[in-house]
């Protein structure tokens, strides 16, 4: 083994590529005479220092027990890569299983896989640390694709995103970590296929009047900052700093503003990829990496960013990615097809998110600084983020873990309602509870590029509920009944794997209702079902407390001639389940009751079945190796072409079989396609009384009455009301509602809401143009003051 410095030499000695190194250009830092101050090799340098130390973690103390394992699946995973390396001469291929043989794919991973191997090379403790034959190899690589596969002449083929992004991204990380290995005719020559393919972060290459959006500016913008690094061109990072903001386009497309429609960031915290898929835990992750590790790059430069919208990002940290991370784990209510990724599971994404708050931590500026360390620390100490996270990400972990400063943030209370993203998350220190909701809006579910064949009812009103680390991780997603996922009303028909003709497909609803409202930490969500393909309908109602779930469903109704389901549990476990009358309890995961008499059928079942049968995409499949769980499902029978049918059964997270048979805290005061409501007391209602309700249409229920379709939840507590009102159709203007217990003072009120206290107060709620968020008052019983 040699150092890095030695093995200049060995490059030197290799045959160069023509080129003309870029220019380094002029960087905007006025000096004394007020001129422009032209950027020198050391800002560069120190540029390219901080973006390898992103990649191996910089100078840590490889002895540090802490490294080990990192260091030890790094080196697994590069020795694999070297010892199938194709190494001969006239080589077609640099792996057998990437022929290079037309699939874009191919070309992306071979890349990727150069990459993993730089990084050992580069990381201090890798038993590849700075091998001199090493480092020869992945040159010689990097010259075999460019020769063969990845240059300016090549015409793209097969997905765009190979070409543009999973390809220079990961070439561009390997230059950064070998620069000083690499020739300058060499490193020329791959930046100008980086320019071919990836020339700025504001256009689709081979579609230029397509603007790129969401994560896709991001990955772009980080690839042509991390180029202009490269090739010391200040031009380039400047464009890959105002592609944040989307200079070009007068900031029509920019990262750090709020749409109300397509991809990006939305005001109440949702994150949209694709124009109508929920994408918060991936594409959503993606961009929170790639703008984290620009504003850290650039941070202190005279490339800084200096968008004072930035704020729009770092907000996001708890309007948009905190709802969703439980214990340390992105929930799969937001990650789309990304589910069916076996090498990027729940965990995986969590990690990612986590670490990229990390990043952002150290420009964030306090307060911000502060809370995001907490939060991350808060995550790390209960998950499972050290189980797999490479060297540079264990050492920000560590880092945190070991800062007595920083007190780590405990599980969160809450309800969230993601009404631009039709997406329902209810937090409690002991549990998590995510509602994937649909319509004409948002997409059922996506699929394509060979991945999440099984996602048919993904957003019929699935129901993810989180009570270990496990449960959605580890097998889940290959074996469960797909035709069964919890929380869904089903039509029994057989189906085919979902594919889409070339790309992804999406697959939406043409309902209109999907939402509900909160308050208090306390939230009500419906969906008006209209399921594709069939003739089925129903109304679905979730009711959110302390200590349960109230789930509702009535007009269930199909002519199609085949029997009806609603899943109650499909759960990865072999625990026992016992039944009683009106009530099941499943050992470790809840209790179950079933107020109106509706008795379960249940089923237990071993399912084997491999990821490769959910996804077999070119750069993302699964392995043939088997994947066997075992499950527990519970589900209501409807019978055959039901006309109106419904159900209601309460879930007790959590729950002993004692405190389910006696869960006496939640009536149902109606279950029809006109209302549905929920009234819940004492513990469930954290000491007070709620009532939850969906109007279908005008409407009484529990002595509230509605004069429009609307969801609605009022809390009562220590003298006080709370009351919350949406419209998750988005077709009413305003609705009044009349409340039967007596307020005589407004203590505060949404602009939007008008209130006539007395003995049965009157509330009118503009909801014209509202997007179906929560309009809030608070009422007193006594005189204000």
């Amino acid at each position: 083994m040699t150092s890095r410095r030695a093995f200049l030499g060995v490059a030197a000695a290799a045959p160069l590529l023509t080129a003309t190194p870029a220019r380094a250009g002029t960087i905007r830092r006025t000096a004394a005479s007020g001129a422009d101050v032209p950027a020198g090799p050391a800002d560069f340098a120190g540029l390219r220092a901080k973006a390898a130390e992103l990649i191996t973690g910089g100078d840590l103390d490889p002895r540090d027990p802490a490294f080990a394992a990192p260091l030890a699946r790094l080196d697994a995973t590069a020795s694999a890569y070297r010892t199938s390396m194709n190494l001969a001469p006239g080589r077609t291929h640099l792996w057998p299983d990437l022929p290079l043989t037309g699939v874009s794919g191919d070309i992306a991973t071979s890349h990727q896989r150069l990459r993993a191997l730089a990084t050992a090379w580069a990381s201090r403790g890798s038993a590849l640390y700075a091998d001199e034959t090493l480092a020869a190899q992945i040159i010689g690589g990097l010259d075999f694709l460019y020769e063969r596969a990845y240059n300016e002449g090549k015409r793209e083929t097969g997905n765009w995103w190979h070409w543009e992004i999973g390809a220079p991204r990961a070439l561009m990380d390997t230059c950064v970590l070998m620069h000083d290995a690499v020739d300058a005719g060499r490193r020329a020559a791959w930046i100008r296929a980086v320019d071919r393919f990836c020339p700025n972060p504001d256009r689709r290459t081979n579609l230029t009047n397509f603007a790129e959006t969401g994560a896709n500016r991001a990955d772009k913008a980080l690839i042509v900052a991390l180029r202009g690094i490269v090739g010391e061109s200040s031009d380039k990072i400047a464009l890959a700093r105002d592609g944040l903001s989307d200079r070009r386009d007068a900031g029509k497309h920019t990262l750090f503003g709020y749409v109300t429609s397509g991809d990006g960031y939305y005001a109440d915290g949702s994150f949209v990829q694709h124009d109508v898929v929920a994408y918060t835990g991936s594409y959503g992750v993606v961009l929170l990496q790639s703008v984290s590790a620009i504003l850290g790059l650039l941070g202190g430069s005279a490339w800084q960013v200096d968008d004072p919208a930035v704020r729009v990002v770092l907000d996001a940290v708890e309007r948009t990615y905190a709802p969703w991370i439980h214990d340390g784990l992105m929930m799969d209510s937001v990650r789309g097809r990304a589910v069916s990724r076996q090498f990027n599971r729940d965990h995986d994404a969590g990690r990612d998110t986590v670490d990229a708050i990390l990043r952002l931590a150290a420009g964030a500026g306090e307060p911000s600084a502060a809370r995001f360390r907490e939060l991350a620390k808060g995550w790390i100490a209960r998950g499972r983020f050290l189980e797999g996270a490479d060297v540079a990400a264990t050492a920000r972990a560590v880092a945190v873990l070991a800062d007595d400063a920083v007190a780590a943030a405990p599980r969160p209370s809450g309800h969230h309602v993601f009404a631009d993203m039709d997406r329902v998350v209810h937090r409690r220190p002991g549990w998590s509870y995510a509602i994937s909701l649909s319509s004409k809006r948002i997409a059922l579910y996506e699929c394509g590029n060979g991945e999440n064949y099984r996602a048919w009812y993904q957003g019929d009103g699935a129901t993810y509920l989180y009570l270990d680390a496990g449960h959605y991780s580890d097998g889940y997603w290959p074996t469960v009944d797909s035709h069964r996922l919890t929380g869904t009303t089903v039509d029994t028909r057989p189906r085919d794997p979902a594919v889409s003709s070339g790309g992804t497909g999406t697959f939406r609803p043409k309902n209109a209702w999907a939402g509900g409202a909160t308050a208090d930490g306390y939230g009500v969500a419906a969906l008006d079902l209209m399921a594709v393909g069939t003739t089925l309908t129903a109304r679905k109602t979730w009711v959110c407390l302390d200590d349960a779930v109230v789930c509702l469903g009535a007009g269930i109704t199909s002519a199609d001639g085949r029997v009806i389901e609603t899943v109650v549990e499909n759960r990865r476990t072999s625990a026992p389940l016992t039944t009683g009358d009106g009530w099941a309890h499943l050992e470790g995961v809840a209790g179950y009751v079933f107020p109106s008499g509706h008795r379960p059928r249940s089923l237990t079942e071993r399912r084997t079945d491999t990821w490769r049968s959910i996804n077999d995409g070119a750069s993302t499949q699964g392995t043939d190796a088997t994947v066997t769980c075992d499950y527990t499902t519970l589900w209501l029978d409807h019978g055959i072409s039901p006309s109106g049918a419904d159900y209601a059964w309460v879930l007790l997270p959590g729950a002993t079989p004692d405190r389910t048979r006696d869960f006496d805290r939640a009536e149902i005061l109606a279950n029809t396609a006109t209302v549905q409501a929920v009234r819940a007391h004492g513990r469930s209602a954290g000491g007070g009384e709620l009532f939850a309700a969906t109007f279908w249409g005008a409407g009484e229920a529990g002595g509230v009455s509605a004069s429009a379709p609307c969801a609605v939840l009022v809390r009562r507590a220590a003298g006080r009301t709370t009351l919350a009102v949406s419209d998750p159709g988005r077709t009413v203007a305003a609705v009044t509602l009349v409340l039967p217990h007596p307020a005589h003072a407004l203590v505060r009120a949404d602009d939007t809401v008008s209130v006539t206290t007395g003995e049965r107060p009157f509330v009118t709620v503009d909801l014209a143009g509202s997007r179906g968020r929560s309009h809030t008052a608070v009422l007193a019983v006594g005189k204000k003051g």
